[in-house]
């Protein structure tokens, strides 16, 4: 049985910058708090928690003092800062510096808006921790798009800068951007193409990838939507493709009548993971022979 792991699966460099981070300061103290899943990944968070990362959230990070947080890569928005400024919270910040730059773009553009009544819109996932970051450099006026169907929020008289979370696909993003420019017929339309090339490259990759397999595992955290966007594509490129978080999650059925197994995952699936995985499926095939 052929089995490949894809050499462009993995962490992505600011994932792999923010668990660099955590583990540097986590060699100096015996404990160190995250504001958020430092990645979507479970397994990944539970080995770190092992070390002493704890994880909280929003709610709990805005009641503490005294203490340091590590910003994980996704981002966040000028409140988490200024409490932390005035509560004696040492901030280890790992945003992303894809992220950064762009939440420094929406922030520089913020007067002129104003004075031009634009409209920031945002085209990425509701409620997602990136995305929150960059509506909070609007003060929360920004309007956040996950497809083209919702394109019925932006008021079309007035004019318009469109952004996107980086980990959108730019395949959904220019049909956005065409869309506005199409329908926006009198007004400005300012179309930044802010998806991260990093993350953007893997599809093609991917759709490669997974076609020269008879079965893909695509190996991926539950709460990570660039594993479900990835998953969605390896699926439509091979029909054989299977979502697991886990070794456990592989079913030996899936293995018997297949001679060729690609194994891929998304930015927040750490490489030992999807050696794991190899590894499991080498076991099922070696058991299938006997």
């Amino acid at each position: 049985m052929i089995i490949e792991i894809d050499k462009n699966s993995g962490f992505c460099f600011g994932v792999v910058e923010a668990i660099r981070k955590a583990e540097e300061t986590l060699q100096q103290q015996d404990v160190l708090y995250c504001l958020g899943d430092i990645v979507h990944n479970e397994a990944e968070v539970e080995r770190l928690t092992k070390k002493g990362l704890i994880t909280i959230d929003h709610e709990r990070y805005f009641t503490m003092k005294d203490t340091t947080v590590l910003l994980r890569a996704h981002g966040e928005p000028p409140s988490t800062y200024e409490y932390a400024r005035q509560n004696n919270i040492q901030l280890i910040d790992a945003t992303c510096p894809v992220v950064l730059k762009l939440q420094q773009r929406i922030r520089n553009g913020r007067e002129s808006d104003k004075i031009e009544n634009t409209q920031v819109v945002i085209y990425g996932k509701k409620n997602h921790a990136e995305v929150n970051g960059l509506v909070g450099q609007t003060h929360g006026k920004a309007i956040v798009i996950e497809n083209i169907d919702e394109i019925d929020k932006i008021d079309f008289t007035r004019p318009i800068e469109l952004y996107s979370q980086t980990t959108k696909d730019l395949e959904g993003f220019h049909l956005l951007a065409n869309e506005l420019k199409r329908k926006a017929i009198d007004v400005p339309v300012k179309i930044h193409d802010t998806v991260c090339r990093q993350v953007a490259n893997r599809i093609p990759a991917i759709q490669k990838f997974s076609a020269r397999f008879e079965l893909i595992l695509f190996v991926s955290g539950q709460k990570s939507s660039n594993g479900k966007m990835l998953f969605h594509i390896c699926q439509s490129v091979n029909p054989n493709s299977k979502f697991v978080s886990s070794i456990e999650e592989i079913d030996e059925q899936w293995i018997k009548d297949v001679d060729s197994v690609g194994i891929c995952g998304a930015t927040s699936t750490p490489k030992n993971l999807l050696e794991e995985v190899a590894e499991a499926v080498r076991q099922f095939a070696y058991k299938l022979l006997k």
